[in-house]
């Protein structure tokens, strides 16, 4: 297995549990700091799963617990003393359905400015700004800097799920976790999301969960494949560079699943 030096982030021998079902098996996996990885494998696999364990979201689901470790700057997030809300500030989330919430645009990327505790300081953006500087960076200020106060309801559901990146820079994180981005968004709005994840994986860390390989080829720098088990345990096959993966596998499983053979 082609894994990458001192990750971003440090999954080891994670094994996570909804109740007494194991989703995902001893998985072990560095996430590089400025590049794209992606998840990628068959349906039922612990693709999200194992997304949602990085920073701590399956806490919120009933009866799932967590062995093994996952350090980000060498802390076990996991470690009783670690707060999960300040570990989702540092590892921003953006879901596979767009949620903006019910107010103003200008609001949407406000408010993720506010929970990390914004305060405006001489010679920082002051609010103004930072909801622009967020808005560039998830590039939607050219289309929206004229109906702020409109309801991020109100836009298309490209723009939409752009505001929703927009509200997770404005915590200012280290790395953006993605679960399928773009799955119900048309070609041209895909392409955007794709071309916007390029952008920022200069500044950020991106770990994509998606089903479309021919996205995961474009977009990754680092591909893991998982697929499951005869108990439909989740395992990692096999994690390496996106090209080696994709033209030049190691494992026959991953290969049959990049051509369409099964999965």
């Amino acid at each position: 297995m082609n894994n990458v030096t001192v990750g971003k982030i440090e999954v080891r021998n994670v094994n996570i549990y909804y109740g007494k079902f194991r989703a995902v098996k001893n998985v072990s996996i560095s996430i590089p700091d400025k590049k794209i990885t992606a998840l990628i494998g068959p349906s039922g696999c612990g693709k999200s799963t194992l997304l949602r364990s990085l920073n701590r979201m399956n806490d919120l689901i009933p009866g799932s617990h967590m062995e093994g470790s996952i350090t980000f700057h060498e802390i076990d997030i996991y470690e009783k003393s670690v707060d999960p809300v300040e570990v989702r500030r540092h590892i921003g989330m953006v879901f596979q359905k767009a949620n903006p919430f019910p107010r103003s645009i200008y609001e949407n990327v406000a408010w993720g400015a506010r929970i990390n505790g914004f305060q405006y300081r001489l010679g920082h953006p002051s609010m103004d700004e930072w909801v622009e500087i967020c808005l560039r960076k998830a590039a939607l200020w050219d289309e929206v800097k004229d109906k702020l106060r409109s309801s991020g309801l109100s836009l298309s559901g490209g723009q939409q799920q752009r505001l929703c990146i927009a509200r997770a820079i404005a915590t200012r994180p280290e790395v953006i976790l993605m679960d399928e981005p773009a799955s119900a968004l048309d070609p041209i709005a895909t392409l955007r999301i794709e071309e916007l994840m390029r952008e920022l994986a200069e500044e950020f860390a991106i770990v994509v969960v998606t089903h479309n390989m021919q996205q995961a080829a474009r977009v990754s720098d680092f591909t893991a494949f998982l697929t499951m088990e005869e108990d439909r345990s989740g395992i990692l096959v096999e994690y390496g560079k996106t090209p080696q993966i994709f033209t030049n596998p190691v494992d026959s499983r991953t290969e049959g699943y990049i051509t369409g053979r099964f999965g």
